[in-house]
């Protein structure tokens, strides 16, 4: 006789909580709960009950709903592409905030990535997120001519291309572009 072994649903320690989904078949519930529960992977619990960090940063959006590009502050690399988009976005569509800010904490946990988690630029509005090439032709979009256009191209490039060439420039970007010591935005 074999034993199945059975997973509780839901793990618990004193740092973090991990929530287990049921398998995909049987789940019926929207992205925005997917999403929450993705953010509870990374975030401590709160009197017991997983934060939903969408709703938890919904006041972001309230009075400005442009959406928020999250670049990491020190990264010299992040730095000039910010002043690019900041000097290609003429009519202000974009907001910035640094990912190391308690600000961009919990906007990456309301894209259901880890609070420390410096590793990709992202772009939260106001119901969805996107990371990095998506984040990069995204943003494009937003900006001034002829960078939308050059976005729509670059979306016939599979996305595991545009992610590896991405990933690869992301984890040399401090060697080759270097850091500096605070945020110059």
């Amino acid at each position: 006789m074999a034993l199945i072994p059975t997973f509780p649903t839901t793990l618990a320690s004193s740092s973090a909580r991990l929530t287990v989904l049921p398998p995909i078949g049987h789940v019926r519930s929207s992205t925005r709960r997917r999403s929450a529960v993705l953010a509870t992977l990374s975030s401590p619990p709160r009197g017991g009950e997983a934060l939903d960090w969408t709703e938890a940063t919904s006041s972001f959006f309230e009075q400005d709903t442009r959406p928020i590009m999250l670049f990491d502050g020190v990264c010299n690399l992040c730095n000039g592409g910010v002043k690019f988009v900041r000097d290609n976005d003429r009519q202000r569509t974009i907001r910035f905030e640094a990912l190391q800010s308690d600000a961009g904490k919990n906007l990456l946990r309301r894209s259901g990535r880890a609070p420390d988690d410096i590793s990709s630029v992202v772009l939260v509005e106001k119901n969805r997120s996107y990371i990095k090439s998506e984040a990069v032709l995204k943003i494009m979009e937003y900006i001034d001519l002829p960078f939308p256009q050059l976005a729509f191209f670059l979306h016939f490039v599979p996305l595991f291309i545009r992610d590896f060439v991405y990933e690869n420039i992301a984890d040399n970007r401090y060697a080759v572009f270097g850091r500096s010591e605070s945020c110059d935005i």
